[in-house]
C-alpha cells in the first residue's frame, strides 16, 4: 500500500497544512498521437525482447508492449533524451527492462524501460557509436564502436566500471558496418566491413582481420558493404553474412571457409537484413532492399523456400522475436489413438499440407522499411499482427488542416515527404512521391481543391495533387535557395506566395506567372495572407522586422515595417477575427502582437526560453493564441493581459508547427523535431461557455462580437464564422430545436475520435431515414441494422478485385504414395469412412470432407468440427469457413474475440441473429431439437457480448466516445451513457442524453450533477461571477433536485447578498430559517434533516458532530447498510472545509492520528480477503495465481457485505475510468502516483502540495466516492 506509507510520512510533518493550493491539471488535453516511423539511415534501429519491441526515429525510441487481453501491441512509451540522431539501440539479453542507445553526439544511454527513465549516461564516447550491443557474457556491460573503431566496452557498474578498449578490435583498414557478439562463446565477436570483409576475434585464438571477402572482390578495391551478420544459434562457428551486392553466405568462422552461397531469384535483388528463426533449426529469413519481399530460407537449400511481398518499399532491418506472443485461445487436442481401425474416427495429425516439404515456422518478425513503416508479421498465419505504415522519420516542420475537411491533416517533413492523415482514425491516407529534399512548409489550396503547395530546401516550391498522386507544378524563381514558407491565398486560389533565404517574397499565379517580388534586406522566413483583406500579406525577416505589403498595387515597398524583436522573426500570423491584428514569433523567445491600424506593438508575450516557431490564432476566441518553441513547449496565451493560460510539455524536441480548423476550433495539432504529431483539445479552456450552451443560456452569453470579447475580464464568447452559422441555422428552424443546437455545438467543440459517429448513431436510434446517413458512415461503427447490408455491399465490391495468393511448396514427399494407394483401394471397396481417415492423415482435408457426407451428415459435421478445432489450435483463419459450415457460431465468435478481432466477432454474431448462419440440426438422443426462439435469444446474447467486448477494448484504450458508439450500435443506451460518464465526457453525455430522452435520463441527470460540481470549483481561467448561477441552472434541469441544490448552497462561499440571491434562485429557506429547521429536526431525532439545514445555516460546523455520531452508532451494529449512512456522509462532504481549518478545529479534527470509529484493521482485512476470494474468476489464465475457492466463513462475510451495499443507481458504472488520452505517452517529466507508487501514463492530476500527483483516471474515481484529497488536508478534488 504505497499511498498509505506516503501519506503517513507526509502527515507527520507539523506544517503540512501550510502553503496548500488548489489541486490542478493541465487545461490542454492530449487526445491523439501520430507516432513516427523507423529511421532508415542506421543499421541497428529495431530490437525486441519478450512481449516488447522497440524502434527509433531520429530523436526518440518507441516502445510497444503486448496487451495480453486483446493480443495487440500498444505504444507504451516514447523515450527521448538524445539531442542528435540515434545511431543504434540494443536490448539487454539478461534483463528485459534494460535497454541501451547511442547517438551521433557521442552519447550512450542506459534506460530502464519499465520505469521509463535514464539510469546511466556515457558522454564523449571518442567517436559516434554507429554500432552498439550488450555484451552477452557480462550482465552490466555495453560494447560500441565508431565507424573506424576501436571496439569500446563500457562496464556500467561494479568494481571494474568504466570504459575500456578491446584488446584486439582496433586499427581496422575498412570502416565497420556492424558487429555481433557470439551468444555462446564468451568474448567471440565478428565485425562486418565496408569492403565486404569480416574481422573475427576470440580470446585465446589468433585474430582474423579482413577475411572472407566475397570471391569476386578479392584483389580489387571495390567495396561491397556487409549489411547483416548473424551467428547460427545451433553452432559455435557458423555465421550468416549478407553483402549488399553479392548476396548471402554461410561461413565457418574457424576454418574461414564459405560453406554455402545462397542464390537470389534475380541479380537485381539486394539483401538488406538477415535473421535466424529460433523456432525452426536451420531456417532463416531475409529482407530485400529494393522491394519489401520477405524470403524464407533453409540452410539445406541454396534457393528460397517461400517469398512474401509485404510492401512496395524495401526492407531496412528486421528482427525475429525469440518468444512469439502467446495467444489466449486454445482448444485441447483430442487424446491420440494408438491405433486406427477401419471403424475409428480420424484424429487430425500434425501433417504438412500436400506438396510442401517445408512448413512455415511459428514466429513473429519485426519489420522496418525504408519508408519508415514498422510492422510485426506473423510467419505462421501469414498476416500482420501490427503495422504502423508511412510515419515520418525525421523532423516535421509544418502541419495544416484541409480547409474543407477538418479530418484531413497534412504534414511536411525533413524526410522529403508530405503526408496526409485522417485524424479521426489516426491513419495516413496519402503520401507524396518524395525525393524533394527537406520540406519546410506546406499550404493547402483553398476550398475543395485537392492540392498542396510545398516549400523545399533546394528544389524550389511544388504543387502536389493528392488525388492524382503526382506533382503538377513547380516554381524555381528562388533558384537553389531554401524556401522557408509557402502560403496559398485564402481568398484568391490563383495566388501563391513563397519566401526564401535569398531575401525575396515572391507572389505568383498557379501557372507560374510572377506578380510581385518583395525584396528584403536579409532572409525571409515567414509569410501569411490576411484573412480579412485578400491583398494584404505580412512577412517575417532575419533583420528582426515584420513587414506588411499590399498586393493590389504594383509597388514593391511595404506599407508598414514593425520593429521591436531583438532577433530574427520567423513566423507571422494574421488574426482571423480582428482586422489589422497580427502576431510574430522570434528567436528572442517572445511573441509580439501588432496592431496595423495603430502602427504599434500592443502586447509582448514572454515565457518561452527558446526561439518561437509555431503560431496559431484560435478561430473562435479572438484573444486566444498558441505558440510553440524550441524549448519543447506549447503555450496558450490570453493576449488581452499577456498571460500564459497553460503550458504543455509533452513534445520531446523543438515544436515547429501548430494548426486548428475553423469547423473544429478547439482541436489543435502540433508537430515537432521528435517526428510526432499530437492532437490537443482546448475545450477545457472554455468550460463556462460549454456549460452555458448546456444550460440553454441566452445567445448573448454564447455568441458575441469581437470588440466586447477582447475586453479585459469578459467571459469567453464565440465570435467565429462556424458559431454564427450554427446560430443562423437554429434561428431558421424556428421554435426551440434544443436537440439540433446541442448536436451542432457538440460536433464543433468535440475533438475527433468518434463524436461524429456517435451523433450519427443517435440519429439512427431516433428514427432518422437511412438516406440521410453520411458517406463515411460505413467506415465507422454502424448500427446493427445496417451492419450486414453495408458489409455485404463491401464484399460485392471486393469480388471485382484480383486477389494474389502466396506461393506453394516444392513437391510432395514420396512416402505419401503408399497411403494414397491404400486410400484409393478403400474408396473402391466402398469404405468411405476409412478413406476419409487416411486422407486426414495425409493432410488432404478437402478430399476427406467432400466425401464424408457419404458416411452420414453427423460424421461430416464431426469431421468438420475437428478440422475447425485443429485450425483454431494453430490460430489459422482457415478455421472460419468450417465453423460457419457447421453453424458453430459461438466457437467462431469466441475464436475472434480471443484473437482480439472484435469487429469480426460482432459481424458474425449479428449475422447469426439475422438468421444468416445455417445451423446443422443433429437429432438429440430423444429425437428433440431446440426451439428456434431459444437459439435466436442465445445469439442475441452473443451479439451483446461481442459488442461489449469491442466497447471495452475502445474504452480501455482511452476512446470512451467510440466505446459509447459500440453500445449505441446495439441500442444499449444505458451502457453508452456509462462509457461517456466514465470517460469524463460530461458535456457530450448531457448533449447526447438530452437528445435521446427518457432512456438516458438517469445518466444525464448524473452528468449534470457532476458538471455542477465542476462549476463549483471551476479553474478561474476566465474569472466570472456567473459560475454559481451556472451550477444552479444545471441542477434545476434535474427532477427532484432539492438535495443537489442544498449541496450547492452549502458549499458555495460568498458574501451574504450573493448567498441570498442563490438561495432565492434555488427556492431554499433563508439562513435564519435553516437554523430553526435544523434545531427542530435535531430535537425530533431526524438526523438527515438536521444535518441538511445545519449546513445551510450560519453555523454549518454544527452538522459535523450530529452526522458523525449518527454514522458511528450505526456502524457499531452488525446489520448496518450503506443506504442508511451514505446519504448523511454525502451531505457532510459538502461542508465548507475552510471553516474547519480554523485554529480551534485543527487540533480536534484534521491533526488526529486516530479516528474513533468502530472499525479495526483486522476486520477490514478480513472483509477484503473475503471479497477477493468470492469475486476471483473460477478459471484464471495460466499466468494468474492458482484458483483457491472461498471458505464458508468468507462466503458469510461476503454475503454480509452484499447486504450492506446499495444497488448501483446506474448500470455500467462499475470499473476503472479511462479518459481520452489515458495511454498516450509523454516526453515530459515522469510523475509517480502517490496512490500506486507507479509511473503515471496519460494525464496527471497534481494535488494541493504542488508535488504529489495521481493519474487523472484515479482522481476521477476518487472524487466520485470521496470529494476530499487523499492527502487528508480537507482540500476538495474537482477533476471533472
Amino acid at each position: 500500500m504505497a499511498w498509505m506509507t506516503y501519506i503517513s510520512s507526509w502527515f507527520e510533518q507539523d506544517d503540512w497544512y501550510e502553503g496548500l493550493q488548489r489541486p490542478s491539471m493541465s487545461r490542454v488535453r492530449q487526445v491523439g498521437l501520430l507516432a513516427a516511423g523507423c529511421q532508415p539511415w542506421n543499421k541497428d534501429v529495431c530490437a525486441a525482447s519478450g512481449d516488447r519491441f522497440a524502434y527509433c526515429a531520429t530523436l526518440a525510441i518507441y516502445i510497444y508492449q503486448l496487451d495480453h487481453r486483446y493480443n495487440e501491441f500498444k505504444l507504451h512509451a516514447i523515450m527521448s533524451e538524445h539531442k542528435k540522431t540515434i545511431t543504434a539501440i540494443s536490448w539487454c539479453p539478461h534483463n528485459p527492462d534494460l535497454f541501451a542507445s547511442g547517438s551521433s553526439d557521442n552519447l550512450v544511454i542506459i534506460w530502464n524501460v519499465a520505469e521509463q527513465k535514464v539510469i546511466a549516461k556515457l558522454n564523449n564516447t571518442k567517436g559516434t557509436p554507429t554500432s552498439l550491443s550488450w555484451c552477452w557474457h557480462a550482465g552490466e556491460a555495453v560494447a560500441f564502436a565508431p565507424r573506424r573503431g576501436p571496439l569500446l566496452i563500457w562496464t556500467i557498474s561494479g568494481p571494474d566500471s568504466g570504459v575500456a578498449v578491446h584488446r584486439d578490435a582496433h586499427s581496422f583498414m575498412s570502416d565497420i558496418c556492424t558487429f555481433r557478439w557470439h551468444p555462446q562463446k564468451k568474448g567471440k565477436v565478428v565485425f562486418g566491413h565496408m569492403d565486404g570483409s569480416l574481422s573475427i576475434f576470440q580470446p585465446g585464438n589468433k585474430s582474423q582481420r579482413h577475411v572472407l571477402r566475397p570471391d569476386s572482390l578479392e584483389g580489387t578495391d571495390e567495396e561491397d558493404p556487409v549489411t547483416a551478420l548473424e551467428w547460427d544459434p545451433l553452432s559455435m562457428d557458423y555465421l550468416l553474412v549478407a553483402n549488399l551486392h553479392h548476396g548471402i553466405r554461410l561461413v565457418d568462422s574457424e576454418s574461414l571457409y564459405c560453406i554455402t552461397t545462397f542464390s537470389l531469384p534475380s541479380a537485381a535483388a539486394c539483401v538488406q537484413c538477415v535473421a535466424w528463426v529460433p523456432s525452426a533449426p536451420g531456417m532463416f529469413i531475409t529482407g530485400d532492399s529494393q522491394v519489401g519481399v520477405l524470403r524464407i530460407w533453409n540452410v539445406s537449400r541454396t534457393t528460397p523456400i517461400d517469398n512474401f511481398k509485404l510492401k512496395k518499399t524495401g526492407f531496412h532491418c528486421l528482427h525475429v522475436l525469440n518468444s512469439p506472443p502467446r495467444k489466449k485461445f486454445s482448444i485441447q487436442p483430442p487424446t491420440p489413438n494408438h491405433y486406427t481401425s477401419s471403424t475409428s474416427e480420424a484424429v487430425p495429425p500434425l501433417a504438412l499440407p500436400p506438396g510442401q516439404a517445408f512448413s512455415l515456422p511459428p514466429g513473429h518478425v519485426l519489420c522496418c522499411f525504408l519508408d519508415g513503416g514498422v510492422g510485426l508479421y506473423d510467419l505462421g498465419a501469414k498476416k500482420w499482427d501490427f503495422l504502423r505504415d508511412m510515419g515520418h522519420v525525421e523532423t516535421i516542420f509544418d502541419c495544416k488542416f484541409k480547409p474543407n475537411d477538418p479530418n484531413l491533416l497534412a504534414t511536411a517533413s525533413f524526410d522529403g515527404t508530405v503526408k496526409v492523415w485522417d485524424v479521426d482514425t489516426l491513419t495516413a491516407v496519402y503520401t507524396s512521391p518524395g525525393n524533394e529534399g527537406v520540406i519546410y512548409s506546406l499550404s493547402w489550396a483553398p476550398g475543395d481543391l485537392d492540392c498542396i503547395a510545398g516549400a523545399t530546401s533546394q528544389n524550389g516550391a511544388f504543387v502536389w495533387d493528392i488525388k492524382k498522386g503526382k506533382v503538377i507544378q513547380r516554381f524555381d524563381e528562388h533558384g537553389k535557395n531554401g524556401i522557408f514558407c509557402v502560403a496559398w491565398s485564402h481568398k484568391d486560389s490563383k495566388r501563391i506566395a513563397t519566401c526564401s533565404g535569398d531575401g525575396l517574397c515572391i507572389i505568383r499565379t498557379l501557372d507560374g506567372r510572377v506578380l510581385h517580388r518583395y525584396k528584403h534586406p536579409a532572409a525571409v522566413f515567414g509569410c501569411d495572407w490576411s484573412q480579412n483583406n485578400k491583398d494584404m500579406i505580412a512577412t517575417g525577416c532575419e533583420d528582426r522586422g515584420v513587414r506588411v505589403y499590399y498586393a493590389a498595387t504594383s509597388s514593391d515597398q511595404p506599407l508598414k515595417v514593425f520593429s521591436g524583436h531583438t532577433a530574427k522573426v520567423f513566423h507571422v500570423r494574421w488574426s482571423p477575427l480582428r482586422e489589422g491584428i497580427l502576431c510574430s514569433g522570434s528567436d528572442d523567445g517572445s511573441v509580439r502582437i501588432w496592431d496595423y491600424t495603430q502602427d504599434a506593438c500592443i502586447s509582448v508575450l514572454s515565457g518561452h526560453s527558446g526561439p518561437v516557431r509555431g503560431l496559431v490564432w484560435n478561430p473562435e476566441i479572438p484573444y486566444l493564441l498558441v505558440s510553440g518553441s524550441w524549448d519543447y513547449t506549447v503555450r496558450v496565451w490570453d493576449t488581452r493581459a499577456g498571460t500564459c493560460l497553460d503550458t504543455v510539455y509533452d513534445h520531446g524536441a523543438d515544436v515547429y508547427g501548430l494548426t486548428c480548423h475553423p469547423s473544429r476550433p478547439f482541436t489543435m495539432a502540433s508537430c515537432s523535431r521528435d517526428s510526432t504529431v499530437r492532437l490537443w483539445s482546448l475545450a477545457p479552456l472554455i468550460t463556462p461557455l460549454q456549460i452555458s450552451i448546456l444550460a440553454d443560456r441566452p445567445w448573448k452569453e454564447i455568441i458575441g462580437n469581437t470588440d466586447d470579447a477582447i475586453l479585459q475580464g469578459s467571459p469567453p464568447v464565440l465570435c467565429g464564422k462556424v458559431s454564427r452559422d450554427i446560430k443562423q441555422e437554429i434561428e431558421k428552424l424556428g421554435g426551440h430545436p434544443r436537440g439540433k443546437k446541442l448536436r451542432w455545438f457538440s460536433e464543433c467543440l468535440s475533438p475527433p475520435g468518434g463524436s461524429d459517429n456517435l451523433w450519427t448513431l443517435v440519429a439512427v436510434i431516433k428514427g432518422q431515414d437511412d438516406s440521410l446517413l453520411p458517406q463515411n458512415y460505413c467506415k465507422g461503427i454502424m448500427h446493427l441494422k445496417h451492419l450486414l447490408k453495408f458489409r455485404t455491399s463491401e464484399a460485392q465490391e471486393l469480388t471485382t478485385v484480383k486477389m494474389s495468393k502466396f506461393g506453394g511448396g516444392i513437391g510432395a514427399p514420396t512416402t505419401e504414395e503408399r497411403l494414397k494407394e491404400a486410400a484409393d483401394i478403400h474408396l473402391r471397396l466402398g469404405q468411405i469412412q476409412r478413406y476419409c481417415e487416411l486422407m486426414v492423415e495425409l493432410g488432404e482435408w478437402d478430399k476427406a470432407l467432400s466425401v464424408a457426407p457419404g458416411v452420414s451428415v453427423k460424421y461430416w459435421r464431426k469431421l468438420t468440427q475437428r478440422r475447425a478445432d485443429q485450425l483454431i489450435q494453430q490460430d489459422k483463419d482457415d478455421a472460419i469457413p468450417y465453423c460457419i459450415a457447421t453453424g458453430d457460431v459461438r466457437k467462431l465468435v469466441h475464436f475472434f474475440m480471443a484473437r482480439g478481432q472484435l469487429k469480426e466477432a460482432l459481424l458474425v454474431a449479428q449475422a447469426a441473429c439475422e438468421g444468416n448462419m445455417q445451423t446443422c440440426h443433429v437429432p438429440t438422443p430423444d429425437g428433440a431439437s431446440g426451439p428456434e426462439d431459444a437459439r435466436g435469444e442465445d445469439f442475441t446474447g452473443l451479439l451483446h457480448t461481442a459488442s461489449a467486448q469491442l466497447a471495452e477494448w475502445h474504452f480501455q484504450g482511452g476512446r470512451a466516445v467510440r466505446a459509447a458508439c459500440c453500445h449505441l450500435a446495439v441500442d444499449d443506451v444505458e451502457l453508452a451513457m456509462a462509457s461517456l460518464l466514465r470517460g469524463n465526457e460530461l458535456e457530450l453525455a448531457v448533449c447526447v442524453g438530452t437528445v435521446l430522452g427518457e432512456s438516458a435520463a438517469p445518466a444525464t441527470h448524473y452528468a449534470l450533477e457532476l458538471l455542477a460540481r465542476k462549476c463549483m470549483m471551476i479553474p478561474m481561467c476566465f474569472p466570472s461571477d456567473e459560475y454559481r448561477n451556472l451550477a444552479a441552472d444545471l441542477l434545476l434541469m434535474i427532477p427532484d433536485n432539492e438535495l443537489q441544490l442544498v449541496k450547492l448552497c452549502a458549499f458555495y462561499p460568498g458574501c451574504e447578498e450573493e448567498m441570498s440571491d442563490l438561495r432565492e434562485k434555488c427556492k431554499l429557506p433563508t439562513v435564519g430559517e435553516c437554523m430553526q429547521l435544523a434545531e427542530t429536526a435535531h430535537a425530533d431525532g431526524n438526523v438527515f434533516e438536521a444535518v441538511k439545514y445545519y449546513l445551510l445555516s450560519q453555523e454549518p460546523e454544527k452538522a459535523l458532530p450530529v452526522g458523525v455520531d449518527f454514522v458511528k452508532e450505526h456502524i457499531s451494529s452488525s446489520d448496518w447498510t450503506l443506504d442508511t449512512i451514505y446519504p448523511v456522509l454525502d451531505l457532510l462532504s459538502y461542508i465548507q472545509t475552510e471553516k474547519l481549518l480554523l485554529p480551534t478545529c485543527t487540533d480536534q479534527l484534521l491533526k488526529r492520528r486516530e479516528v474513533s470509529v468502530p472499525l479495526t484493521i483486522e476486520r477490514l482485512s478480513e472483509e477484503l480477503e473475503a471479497w477477493r476470494a468470492c469475486t476471483q474468476p473460477a478459471h484464471p489464465s495460466s499466468e494468474d495465481s492458482p484458483y483457491t475457492p472461498a471458505s464458508e466463513s468468507q462466503r458469510r462475510v461476503y454475503a454480509a457485505l452484499l447486504r450492506r451495499l446499495q444497488a448501483e443507481p446506474l448500470r455500467g458504472m462499475v470499473g476503472p475510468d479511462y479518459v481520452t488520452g489515458s495511454h498516450l505517452p509523454s516526453h515530459s517529466d515522469a510523475h509517480i502516483s502517490c496512490l500506486t507508487g507507479l509511473k503515471i501514463q496519460g494525464p496527471v492530476y497534481l494535488l494541493e502540495d504542488g508535488k504529489s500527483a495521481i493519474s487523472l483516471n484515479d482522481a476521477l474515481m476518487w472524487a466520485k466516492v470521496n470529494p476530499f484529497s487523499p492527502l487528508g488536508t480537507g482540500i476538495r478534488l474537482n477533476p471533472f
